[in-house]
């Protein structure tokens, strides 16, 4: 139901599975385990997986802690966007690797919960793209000690309120990594 014409396909996001990003994050290997799965599942059925790898002043790009996890690895045949701020698709070449592909339905899998995780679906929905936020496959690192809820919390939220997400023409849902099905 995506309001972008001519964008009828469904691409599998994985945002910000780097090492230093998860390296203590909330049930990490249960995270990672079901991101491999969804990432299987959309090579299976021929749907694109675009991966996002964030850098900054903590996170330098080329280091080991900004490498993508080892139990998961990008196809050459597969995008890898570089981003820089939380939304995935601000100041990168994330829409136009989209585009070329007819993606108007995004999955979304990674990390921080609270923060690229949060920004990449709203930037994508107000951008006219249908979201599926995968609710059991993002996770965030315990920031309680700043003032935030604990990460299952953070995580019990984002899947909350996005379910009520809403907005002319386009859909926004949760999902399960066992209830989604790729190419349908």
């Amino acid at each position: 139901m995506t309001m972008l014409e001519n964008r009828e396909n469904t691409a599998l996001l994985v945002v910000d599975v780097q090492v230093d990003v998860m390296g203590e994050a909330y049930e990490r290997e249960a995270t990672v385990g079901r991101i491999a799965t969804l990432v299987d599942s959309a090579r299976a059925a021929g749907t694109p997986v675009v991966w996002v790898q964030h850098s900054d002043q903590e996170l330098k790009r080329g280091t080991p802690g900004w490498e993508i996890v080892p139990e998961l690895k990008p196809q050459e045949s597969e995008a890898v966007v570089h981003k820089s701020y939380g939304d995935s698709f601000e100041a990168t070449d994330l829409e136009t690797v989209l585009a070329a592909t007819g993606v108007g339905h995004l999955v979304v899998a990674g990390a921080e919960s609270d923060a690229c995780i949060r920004s990449t679906i709203h930037g994508a929905f107000t951008r006219g793209y249908d979201v599926t936020l995968v609710g059991d496959a993002h996770t965030s690192g315990d920031r309680s000690a700043w003032g935030a809820p604990p990460p299952e919390a953070v995580i019990a939220h984002m899947n909350l309120y996005w379910q009520y997400q809403r907005a002319p023409e386009r859909t926004a849902a949760v999902v399960k990594t066992g209830d989604f099905v790729f190419g349908r």
